[in-house]
């Protein structure tokens, strides 16, 4: 364990990254690194921040990081007693119980850095211990808990103005699917829309989608229809999170995790669902990416990640309520 007295800093490697550690009147600094998650090309998919080492630093301060960072997530590398490692997810103005996105984004910059290999992986995190899988080609597999759908009463009115979306897209005639609360550890409302010209022009309101989530218990909106752009995937979706202030995720793997397990609970497929489906997302966003679901033994997800930025922060003394500085 890297640990660190009182005011006498910590070593920074290459492959394993710490924070420099100071006392309760000091100032300390951390390693971060910015991530895309589910691509192969930085500046695309889901940009996560990454923090390891971080068993030194306190809630405040990780929230604060977070902010700074200013990403959808930043997840934070901590030593565990029941699993290979911890992390805790921060979006800028909350934390979260499980980011898919940051998990992934965590797990191959660790294995770019060579602190682990390729192999299975235990993983603590607010939901309990999960499994990461991580392929000789780079894929990081990730699970979650127990999938768990439920079906809700929404008004399509309502809907259609939370989404800023023509109501006709959401309840025409032949749609079989209707919306319902899905979770494998993070719970989202799932939407069906009929065609892809509506989902694109899509106008959220955000007070108005932290007000229906709450109404039905969900952390946000996971919208998607089966018109997608490319011919090779399943759907094409676009996700709203204001409820932890979040306008709009570009790709986001605990979401596609429970439309994963939708689609499989609603048999969307008529009993014949895909080995593997291709979920499309952040096109609207100019940050395109692709998450890979499997819902064959429980719901994962999985893509690559690329590393596209690495540097320090300098965090404030436990003591300060001042914002973190660069």
């Amino acid at each position: 364990r890297t640990g660190c007295a009182i005011g006498v800093p910590a070593v920074v490697t290459t492959n394993a990254l710490v924070p420099v550690c100071a006392g309760m009147n000091d100032e300390s600094t951390v390693a971060v690194s910015l991530v895309d998650a589910f691509t192969e090309e930085p500046l695309a998919g889901n940009a996560a921040g990454v923090v390891t080492g971080a068993d030194a630093l306190t809630d405040e301060q990780m929230q604060a990081i977070a902010r700074e960072l200013s990403v959808s997530e930043t997840a934070f590398v901590r030593e565990s007693d029941e699993a290979d490692r911890e992390i805790r997810y921060f979006t800028p103005q909350a934390e979260v119980d499980l980011c898919g996105h940051a998990t992934v984004a965590t797990h191959a910059y660790l294995t770019e850095t060579g602190v682990i290999e390729a192999g299975t992986h235990t993983l603590a995190t607010n939901v309990g211990v999960i499994e990461i899988d991580i392929s000789e080609e780079g894929v990081v597999w990730m699970g979650g808990e127990t999938p768990s759908v439920r079906p809700v009463e929404v008004e399509y009115g309502r809907l259609a103005d939370a989404l800023g979306i023509d109501e006709i897209a959401l309840s025409e005639p032949g749609v079989e699917l209707s919306p319902a609360v899905a979770s494998t550890g993070e719970p989202f409302l799932i939407v069906p829309v009929t065609y892809l010209q509506a989902l694109l022009q899509a106008e959220p309101d955000d007070a108005a989608i932290e007000e229906l989530c709450a109404a039905v218990g969900a952390s946000g909106i996971y919208a998607f229809t089966f018109d997608a752009l490319d011919p090779d995937s399943t759907l094409h979706a676009r996700a709203f999170a204001s409820p932890v202030g979040i306008s709009e995720d570009p790709v986001t793997g605990t979401a596609s995790a429970a439309a994963g397990a939708y689609l499989q609970r609603m048999n969307a497929f008529g009993g014949e669902i895909p080995a593997e489906m291709l979920f499309e997302q952040g096109h609207v966003l100019d940050r395109p990416g692709t998450v890979r679901v499997r819902v064959d033994d429980g719901v994962r997800v999985g893509g690559h990640a690329v590393t596209a930025l690495e540097g320090e922060l300098t965090v404030p003394a436990v003591e300060d309520d001042e914002i973190v500085e660069v």
